[in-house]
């Protein structure tokens, strides 16, 4: 009997067994793939369809040159070898020995393809079914291929034999529909559901549940509410799954009384429904409801405990998400990430560096996640060493060349002061995007290096990179701290103009803030009057720090009638125009101005300042005694008042806005909280290293000019990173020109 007999006559017993398995038996070899909530790897499918396969087709197995029983060895050592994984093998026997498989061979072919992520393989199989003759003799064979496609992230192929089907089931449909939302094409997932509609196919519940989260994802709601309807209709509106699906679709769009209703109207709910509805709430801004639903849970998983943790954080409340957090009975990776960024984005960086700390000592490893949320805070506190040591810990997890921890280092050390090594980083990435150029560029800009940081911006224009509006903040940022005018026009025209892009609300700011520091203050309100948006307190801001810096207090009084207006509870705006007053000798206008504060119940920020020595990071307050070294630090500090008046620095008392006698206004600017950390890091460290200080607030021009001359006193590099911009002060002078 030659080979072609064969085939044929395993065709003919294909197509007698196939009429004996039933459409119920073909959705029990699916059910794992087509659930959302499938615990199932991604083989089970083709796994069990090959179980029946194996029923239906018994072993045919044909080669010219082999009798029936060897075919049967020949096909079970193939299928040996695929449950082995060794797939290259089971080709070169099936070629070698010119084996023209049954449906049960490819079945497992099939399954190690997808075990192994094998698309190319799997291409050589789907040839191989083609080449036998059995390509398409009903749904097993297309729908086989489906999943291998569809999962191995082959959506064209895998649409091209969906296609080519003759005879498609709810199976075919529900494959290729998944394939498209779980591969983030909404659109076309849900073209083919109306298609399917329209042939009068029924869907089941595994195709509601893969179709609703594309409703979610193009914000469909109306057509959502459509699929709910169906739900109802055709009698899956209590199925957990479906429902499931149904509440996440309302939640995530936004619908939370929808949402509402479909939860309360669950007769069963599990775990993962009411960690949805929870995280709702949440989102929403509902965080009593979402405590309550937390409380009311009859079981809780570890994602139930991170998602209130998540909500608590989302909405600013750091305190209550730090006490769940020391109440969870077990955390995993993301409750950890969750309170580190938590931390250190709502201005809680030492304690975002504690709970790293915390991490550490557990022996988990930091993903990537957790490293982008805590360079930030080390650059937050100037914690420069603790950085080096993650940087280490990076190269040595073999991250270092991720593009998202690249431009998170170049940032975390450029906000550290230390720039050359921030360069470093730059110049190491291999593979630069427009995050990594903004890095190095605004890295520059912070740290007054204008010149420098306009240099790699045209550098990377020549490299074709197209920058984008958070670019140009950087460029205009650096024209701005340099002094740099004409350029700073320039550079706003051309983002405008050459590349598209409108202006926001950032880059008026730096074109104020540009205006004003150059003492340009009318042209700089000529030029909010006809900004093209509303102009913010961010906006008027910049103009009011500007007329601090040229004391100009009538214009000054005008801005802070219009901060006041916008932004009445920012204590900053009052304690600026309390400045200016004492610059101005108005004390009447200070008495003023603390009436104003008191009456409408606003509270001043202290000065804070931090510096981090031998890895561990201190603060200081104006005037703070609360440190065990008080009495060293401040006979330091009446060493260096001594030695750098004599070396020619006058204390500026118009920055002491207390009515008091002038020998009390120059010990109480001596006292200011950098000083404070200047003196402690000059006790503490090395001679002749570097000493880098924080601070919250704007760095008042006495102590500017002081630790000018303290810095060349005592021969150190002293780096101080205000709210405002960085100083570099060596030998005598600043990186910023005294211009800041």
């Amino acid at each position: 009997m030659s080979w072609r007999d064969c085939m044929a006559q395993s065709l003919q017993i294909y197509k007698k067994k196939k009429q004996m398995v039933s459409f119920l038996q073909s959705m029990r070899g699916f059910q794992n793939y087509y659930s959302p909530k499938s615990t199932s790897n991604n083989t089970s499918d083709i796994a069990m369809e090959g179980n029946r396969s194996s029923e239906m087709s018994n072993g045919d197995i044909r080669s010219p040159a082999n009798d029936n029983g060897s075919c049967i060895d020949l096909r079970a050592n193939i299928i040996a070898l695929c449950k082995h994984g060794l797939l290259k093998e089971a080709f070169r026997l099936m070629d070698e020995r010119r084996i023209y498989s049954d449906l049960s061979v490819y079945a497992s072919l099939l399954q190690v393809c997808l075990k192994e992520r094998a698309l190319p393989e799997g291409k050589l199989v789907h040839a191989h079914i083609m080449h036998t003759g059995f390509q398409f003799l009903d749904s097993f064979s297309g729908n086989r291929l489906l999943i291998v496609y569809g999962k191995l992230g082959s959506l064209p192929d895998a649409r091209k034999v969906f296609d080519e089907m003759p005879e498609r089931n709810v199976v075919s449909w529900t494959v290729m529909i998944t394939a498209y939302a779980r591969s983030g094409h909404a659109k076309e997932a849900l073209a083919l559901f109306c298609q399917m509609q329209q042939t009068g196919i029924r869907p089941d519940q595994f195709i509601f549940a893969s179709i609703l989260p594309a409703c979610r994802t193009l914000a469909a709601l109306e057509y959502g509410k459509e699929v709910h309807e169906d739900i109802i209709r055709n009698g899956f509106r209590y199925d957990v799954v479906v429902a499931s699906a149904l509440l996440d679709m309302y939640v995530k769009s936004g619908s939370m009384q929808d949402a509402r209703k479909v939860f309360d109207k669950m007769p069963q709910r599990n775990v993962v429904s009411w960690n949805t509805m929870i995280g709702g709430c949440a989102r929403n801004g509902q965080v009593e409801e979402a405590r309550r639903l937390f409380q009311s849970m009859p079981d809780r998983d570890v994602v139930s405990w991170n998602t209130i943790m998540a909500g608590y954080v989302h909405n600013g409340f750091i305190g209550e998400a730090l006490e769940h957090f020391e109440k969870m009975p077990e955390r995993n990776l993301v409750s950890w990430n969750a309170i580190i960024a938590g931390c250190a984005q709502h201005g809680f960086p030492d304690e975002a560096l504690r709970i790293f700390r915390q991490m550490q000592l557990t022996g988990l490893k930091p993903d990537i996640e957790t490293l982008s949320s805590i360079l930030p805070a080390f650059a937050n506190l100037a914690a420069l060493q603790h950085g080096k040591r993650v940087h280490g810990d990076i190269i040595r997890s073999g991250l270092e060349f991720d593009g998202f921890v690249q431009s998170a280092l170049i940032d975390m050390y450029a906000k550290c002061g230390n720039i050359e090594d921030a360069r470093k980083v730059f110049d190491g990435t291999v593979r630069r995007d427009v995050v990594s150029w903004t890095a190095m560029i605004t890295g520059y800009a912070m740290n007054g290096c204008g010149m420098e940081a306009l240099l790699v911006f045209e550098q990377m224009q020549l490299s074709g990179m197209k920058p984008d509006h958070v670019t140009f903040i950087g460029v205009l940022s650096a024209c701005c701290h340099a002094g740099l005018v004409h350029e700073g026009w320039k550079y706003f025209n051309c983002m405008i103009e050459y590349y598209d892009i409108t202006p926001r609300i950032d880059h008026y700011c730096c074109m104020v803030d540009l205006l004003g520091r150059a003492a340009c203050l009318y042209e700089a309100l000529d030029f909010i009057n006809q900004m093209a948006i509303k102009p913010d307190a961010a906006v008027w801001g910049s103009l009011f720090g500007a007329c601090k810096i040229h004391t100009n207090l009538e214009l000054g009084e005008y801005v802070a009638d219009r901060l006041f207006e916008l932004d009445p509870k920012n204590a900053a705006h009052y304690v600026t125009l309390s400045n200016i007053y004492a610059a101005a000798g108005r004390y009447d206008g200070i008495q003023k101005v603390r009436k104003t504060m008191k009456d409408r119940r606003v509270e001043k920020n202290p000065g804070c300042s931090w510096i981090e020595v031998k890895n561990k990071v201190y603060s200081f307050l104006i005037g703070d005694r609360t440190h065990l070294q008080t009495d060293t630090i401040y006979a330091q500090l009446n060493k260096l008042s001594g030695q750098i008046k004599e070396a020619g620095y006058l204390p500026d008392t118009k920055f002491v806005s207390h009515d008091v006698d002038e020998e009390q206004k120059e010990i109480i600017l001596f006292h200011h909280s950098e000083k404070l950390a200047i003196a402690f890091g000059l006790i503490n460290t090395c001679p002749g290293t570097p000493i880098r200080v924080v601070k919250n607030l704007r760095v008042c021009g006495d102590c500017h000019s002081a630790i000018k001359f303290i810095s060349k006193m005592v021969a150190r590099e002293i780096i101080v990173r205000d709210a405002s911009s960085f100083h570099h002060f060596k030998d005598g002078d600043c990186s910023c020109g005294d211009y800041w």
